[in-house]
């Protein structure tokens, strides 16, 4: 049965996480981090436990979490496992469309030399959606998150992470 749980607890490990690389001034100035409650199930066991986020980097152009994972891994028949890895997921910011206008008029009453003009309430939302053919909705989007670069966005959320 031991061994069955080291095999569960390596597969949920290893599934998709990799290390990251970190240089020792990188560790020095790290923000406190923020504990995410973290559950899941396979092959008969069951894994709770937190991620406690501590920073986000650039992974080889794309943008991860990285952070120390701590839990329980128990069996199908209660052995139960401790579980402490510094890990790395992918994050993303995803949306297909972009907000780029919202406009609220309220009503509006005119009266231009004897010509009566009323608006009721008026709400303008334009999006722009990405993708293929949609030369505009990329070109609007591109110019809406010029920020979620990799580099830049890390640089962003780390920041956020700090004054946290």
């Amino acid at each position: 049965m031991k061994k069955l749980a080291l095999a569960t607890l390596a597969l949920l490990l290893t599934a998709g996480f990799t290390l990251p690389t970190t240089t020792d001034a990188q560790v020095l100035n790290r923000p406190a981090p923020i504990a995410i409650p973290v559950t899941g199930a396979g092959s008969g066991s069951t894994f709770t436990g937190t991620f406690q986020l501590q920073r986000f980097v650039n992974n080889q152009g794309q943008l991860a979490a990285t952070g120390l994972l701590t839990g329980v891994v128990t069996s199908a028949t209660g052995a139960t496992t401790s579980v402490v890895r510094t890990i790395a997921l992918p994050a993303a910011v995803g949306n297909a469309t972009c907000d780029i206008l919202h406009l609220d008029l309220g009503p509006l009453s005119l009266d231009l030399l004897g010509l009566n003009v009323d608006l009721s309430r008026v709400i303008l939302d334009i999006t722009a959606e990405s993708g293929a053919g949609n030369l505009l909705g990329n070109l609007l989007c591109a110019v809406t998150n010029l920020l979620n670069n990799p580099s830049g966005l890390t640089r962003l959320l780390n920041s956020i992470l700090a004054a946290l």
